[in-house]
Order: structure tokens, then C-alpha cells, then sequence
């Protein structure tokens, strides 16, 4: 059973409830840097100056993320959903020291079925596509990718693995309700009809803007649900 499938079968036509938080290296970002960070140079060179330490306050971290994901769980949770929002700041090998491994970490850890019904998690992370892969082999449901990956070719790249969730850039939502629907019609064409294993979750390839206008939500919603039945009345 693909991630979507679980998706649909855990809400059983009730209201969808993602529990979320962010990821062991995230968290530790704002931690470090008391905020949000243009460079990241505090907790980057933390990192590499004292790794030990660095894994220490990211063990402790993903520890508590699994805490609290868990209580999520147990609290109605249908799915969860992990944010390694500043992920793709680090270098080849510190993400995989420093963040690939805690997120390993906390997949390992979370509560996989409830009253009978499996709990899908979902992990994304910011400027991941380098490690599409590695990331499909943590053991989550769906792969979040952003707007700079091309659907098609995580798909081809991740397989049957696990589902992919993503990735209309935010920023298209600025636009007026033709070309929102042409960028969502162009996400959707590129993924392709899932098969088994393959499933996709339309989603923003990250966050949404405040000053988004309501009518482009409402054009984009309205058109995945059309155009995705179109797609599947081809088959």
C-alpha cells in the first residue's frame, strides 16, 4: 500500500490531521543562532569546530522530536511530518553527518500504527534534491521535494520506495487564477499518474506567503482536483 493509500485509509473520511515538527538540524539552527540566520556561521561553525558537542545537542534533539511526534500520534494524529527546513545549507558530507543521520534517528522511533491503522511520516527537506535517495531510505512514506526538483525525475530517482509530496513553487500563487492553474497542471503532468508505491501528494514546495491572494488558493485547490481525476480517467 502506497503512502497516499495509507493517507486516505488512516482519515476515513474524517477532517486530515498532520502532526509536524522540525527537524533535529533545524531546530538546533534556531537554537544556536537565537533565530533565523542569513549564513548560518554560529551553528556551522559549531559544527565543525565542535562535533562532538554538535551531535550531542542533536541526539537530545531527536530524542525530544520523537517525543513529541509520538504524543502527536497519540493524540489523533493521522500523519507526520518532519521540517528540515535549513537542511540544504550544509555541505555534502555535514548533511549527512549532521542531518541525514538524526533523521534517520527519529524515523526509527515513531509510533508506525495506531488502533490498527498505519501512521504515515513524511520528511522534507529545503534544497534536498542531492539526496533524494538517502532520504527515501530513512524509512518515511513520502519524500518532501521543493520547487528546484523536477517531479519526474524524483520520481524516477526515489522509485517505488516511497511517495513524493511537493513542489509548486509559493511564489507562483502571486499570479492570477489562469497561470496558478497552468503551474499546478505542469506539476501534475511532470509526476505523471502514480502506480503502486508512487504516490503523490500536491503540495507548496515550501510554506506560503502571507500576502497570497485567496482567489489563487482557491483556483489552485480547485484545479489539482479536476485536473488529477482527467489525469486518472486516461488510465
Amino acid at each position: 500500500m502506497d503512502a497516499v493509500s495509507e493517507i486516505r485509509r488512516a482519515l476515513d473520511g474524517s477532517v486530515p490531521l498532520i502532526g509536524f515538527s522540525g527537524s533535529p538540524w533545524t531546530l538546533a539552527c534556531y537554537m544556536v543562532e537565537g533565530g533565523s540566520s542569513s549564513d548560518y556561521r554560529k551553528v556551522k561553525s559549531l559544527a565543525y569546530s565542535r562535533p562532538d558537542l554538535m551531535h550531542h545537542i542533536l541526539d537530545v534533539t531527536a530524542r525530544a522530536v520523537v517525543s513529541y511526534l509520538n504524543a502527536q500520534i497519540e493524540a489523533g494524529a493521522h500523519a507526520v511530518m518532519v521540517f528540515d527546513s535549513w537542511g540544504g545549507v550544509l555541505s555534502e558530507a555535514a548533511y549527512q553527518e549532521f542531518s541525514l543521520r538524526y533523521l534517520q534517528q527519529v524515523q526509527a522511533g515513531l509510533i508506525r500504527e495506531r488502533d490498527g491503522v498505519r501512521v504515515p511520516s513524511i520528511v522534507f527537506t529545503k534544497g534536498g534534491g542531492p539526496w533524494l535517495e538517502q532520504i527515501a531510505d530513512t524509512g518515511c512514506s513520502a519524500v518532501g521535494i521543493d520547487w528546484t526538483v523536477d517531479p519526474g525525475q524524483a520520481r524516477a530517482r526515489i522509485g517505488e520506495r516511497c511517495a513524493i509530496q511537493g513542489n509548486l513553487d509559493p511564489m507562483a500563487l502571486m499570479a492570477g487564477p489562469e497561470q496558478v492553474s497552468a503551474e499546478a497542471r505542469r506539476v501534475l503532468d511532470r509526476f505523471g499518474v502514480p502506480g503502486e508505491g508512487t504516490g503523490h501528494v500536491f503540495n507548496l514546495g515550501h510554506g506560503i506567503s502571507q500576502f497570497t491572494p485567496p482567489e489563487s488558493v482557491t483556483a489552485l485547490v480547485e484545479t489539482v482536483h479536476s485536473y488529477s481525476r482527467e489525469q486518472r480517467s486516461r488510465i
